[in-house]
């Protein structure tokens, strides 16, 4: 890794971040960012790249130094996240990674958790999103049904702590065992509105309480992530 944008695309491919939503996330265009990879990261640039992603400014320009922010200059780069200082802004975390697990003899797949499977996210994507660690997970996207904003196989990070429907936010869902990710919506007397972002595939659902119970639908969480930021989560109100 000779330049910032080798390092760059380094970077992108441990946070699980396509140069298309990185381009998205920092307002710029695809091939602003394929341009920092062959010729370096622009000056101007370098601070912000290196906070978001969580690497020292220094270390993303040159090569040299700690790569982590509170990183001794020799430590090992992969030491686990837990033995780091937690006062940092900048520090990365470590989330659990969830999949559909099918298990032999079962009536319906479950949604679970993934043993030594971890994803690591910078705090300050939890913090910006309010999203306390101990109810952050990340699972697979599956399908075609919230393309082309959220694309098939991308992780997504799920806030169990966020359960109470906003209307028009991106809900994660098992339903009868099975992860479902769509725009919910409320309806009178319990019901829920399923809107896929792919609406021409996949039309509106619309579930009453009754088959929400009967069909084993439950909210796993707010999404407040998937290659970048979600920033639509609008204050909730109080009714």
């Amino acid at each position: 890794m000779n330049t910032s944008g080798d390092r760059l695309r380094v970077l992108l491919r441990e946070c699980h971040l396509s140069a298309t939503d990185f381009a998205a996330n920092r307002k710029v265009t695809p091939q602003h960012v394929n341009n920092w990879f062959k010729r370096g990261i622009p000056m101007a640039r370098m601070e912000e790249v290196s906070e978001l992603l969580s690497v020292n400014a220094r270390w993303l320009r040159t090569g040299e130094g700690p790569k982590h922010p509170g990183e001794r200059r020799g430590k090992a780069e992969h030491e686990p996240i837990a033995h780091k200082t937690r006062s940092s802004a900048r520090d990365q975390l470590e989330l659990p990674i969830y999949n559909e697990l099918h298990n032999q003899g079962a009536r319906r797949p479950s949604v679970a958790e993934v043993p030594n499977q971890k994803i690591r996210l910078s705090r300050r994507v939890l913090d910006a999103m309010e999203v306390e660690l101990h109810n952050a997970i990340c699972i697979a996207m599956t399908g075609s049904s919230m393309a082309d904003k959220i694309q098939d196989g991308s992780l997504i990070g799920i806030d169990r702590g966020k359960t109470h429907v906003i209307d028009g936010e991106i809900y994660a869902l098992e339903h009868d065992g099975m992860l479902r990710v769509k725009y919910l919506y409320r309806l009178p007397g319990g019901g829920l509105r399923l809107r896929s972002h792919n609406a021409n595939e996949y039309p509106d659902e619309i579930f009453t309480a009754e088959q929400i119970q009967g069909q084993h639908i439950q909210i796993l969480g707010w999404i407040f992530w998937w290659s970048t930021l979600n920033n639509r989560r609008h204050p909730a109100t109080v009714i």
